[in-house]
């Protein structure tokens, strides 16, 4: 087995020289997952741009659709991420023979997970009529749903099949495909939103079937890539195909279940703050929302740094250098919130020329100038956070952390959030900047709370049977 992105530790090294070793690996699985990031945000970029030049009525179409299968996808993309950790363990611990089972348990995953997702977004029509959107606008936005629906097995499908790329450290795979499929969702999208080379112009729905081309292109290519491949000649999938196994499935869905739930209470929380902002009028939610795209885009760096941490540590424990996954694990906190202080650094010095790239209005620049000097205290408690529920995700321990984040963000961030946009309970209401707030306070609640899980957790006596 190729051993250059996921190498067992030297031994005797010391414990400096271990850190650095580990942080570069992290770099070389990291580097890859961030690219394969910024290409899925670039997607949603590229529709809304050219979807906003079609027509306002297809924009909002479009991300009306987008906020109701972003969500879901998120969910189904945790409970499939239960697979890196996994596949990596099994590598780790030289299993070899169990990696294409769990693998075809995930497809099979992904396939249920498929329907599920296809039957909500294909009866969304009560949910847009809670909107009140005009008769236009709603059939737009269902007929983009229906255009995408086609995607959806591709997508989750290629969600189940990073499982094994990523799990056995071979990331670049997926920042490849995944870049293949934005180049070709750009000339899908200018044919079909504005009707060129003989297509009718179909605006916004053409988003939809974009997505869902080169959704398509992009997973069976990686299929052929898998298969043709001499890096993975080993886990042949057609060769090496398994029935369904519900000792495995409910071993995946055990560990990623809690993952999937996690993201979708973080996903959901934000949109309910959207929602309880628009009362505050349209200039406020327009500095909020450019607030947080702006946080959005600084995720992707310790996002992609806690995948590859989950990655790691999942191989070391596997491989039985606990010792080792156990430095790893503390010792990156302090690579996260290095990283976290540089960002935050310029969020707060360089505020109002971020608000100037976004927008012209000078009251939407003040609320989200105002509203960046949050955001960059709010860097320091998300990347801590992120950091430590990765790390313990390579612990394959991810109920309790769901139950911290469940109780730090709903329990604390949402009603804090409230009472200081809305009430004087505790000051003068301090409109959007009192969520920002409010999340603040969540973050370092499930940061100090998962830092003292990372810290004191120790492996279960009996090991995953996945």
């Amino acid at each position: 087995m190729d051993e250059t992105h996921q190498p067992i530790p030297e031994p005797r090294q010391g414990t400096m020289a271990r850190t650095l070793a580990e942080w570069k690996t992290l770099a070389l699985l990291g580097g890859p997952i961030l690219i394969a990031q910024i290409a899925q945000v670039a997607n949603g970029v590229i529709d809304t741009v050219m979807a906003g030049h079609a027509s306002a009525e297809d924009l909002a179409a479009v991300g009306i659709g987008s906020s109701l299968w972003v969500p879901l996808f998120l969910m189904f993309m945790g409970v499939l991420g239960a697979l890196q950790p996994i596949v990596s363990g099994h590598r780790g611990a030289r299993t070899f023979g169990r990696i294409m089972p769990v693998t075809w348990q995930g497809i099979y995953i992904a396939l249920g997970a498929s329907l599920i997702m296809i039957g909500l977004l294909l009866n969304v029509r009560p949910v847009l009529n809670l909107l009140r959107l005009d008769l236009h606008t709603a059939l737009l936005t269902q007929g983009y749903l229906d255009a995408f629906c086609w995607g959806v097995p591709a997508i989750l499908l290629m969600t189940a099949l990073r499982g094994l790329t990523d799990g056995l450290g071979h990331t670049q795979v997926i920042m490849a495909f995944s870049v293949l499929g934005t180049l070709i969702n750009l000339p899908l999208n200018y044919i079909f939103i504005y009707g060129k080379l003989g297509m009718p112009a179909m605006g916004g729905v053409g988003c939809g079937w974009a997505t869902s081309i080169s959704s398509w292109i992009a997973m069976l290519s990686l299929l052929l890539y898998l298969n043709r491949s001499r890096v993975f000649h080993h886990f042949h999938l057609w060769r090496e195909r398994a029935r369904p196994d519900w000792d495995i499935i409910n071993e995946i869905l055990r560990l990623g279940v809690p993952i999937g739930f996690t993201i979708f209470v973080e996903a959901s929380m934000f949109s309910v703050i959207a929602l309880f902002l628009a009362p505050l009028g349209p200039v406020v939610v327009a500095g909020h929302q450019i607030a947080l795209n702006v946080v959005s885009l600084v995720f992707m760096v310790p996002l992609s740094l806690g995948m590859a941490l989950t990655l790691r540590i999942s191989f070391l424990v596997g491989a039985g250098e606990l010792d080792t996954a156990r430095l790893l694990g503390r010792s990156t906190l302090v690579l996260a919130f290095a990283i976290a202080l540089c960002f935050a650094s310029i969020l707060w010095l360089g505020n109002d020329l971020i608000a100037a790239l976004y927008t012209s209005d000078p009251a939407v620049q003040a609320v989200s100038i105002h509203l960046l000097v949050f955001a960059a205290l709010f860097q320091i408690a998300d990347v801590t956070q992120v950091t430590c529920i990765s790390a313990l995700r390579g612990y394959k321990d991810t109920s309790v952390p769901m139950i911290i984040m469940v109780f730090s963000f709903w329990g604390i961030g949402l009603p804090l959030g409230w009472m200081l946009t809305f009430t004087d309970r505790f000051a003068a209401p301090m409109g959007a900047a009192g969520f920002w707030v409010g999340l603040t306070v969540s973050l370092v609640s499930a940061g100090v709370m998962l830092g003292t899980r990372l810290f004191r957790f120790r492996i279960p006596a009996q090991p995953a049977t996945a």
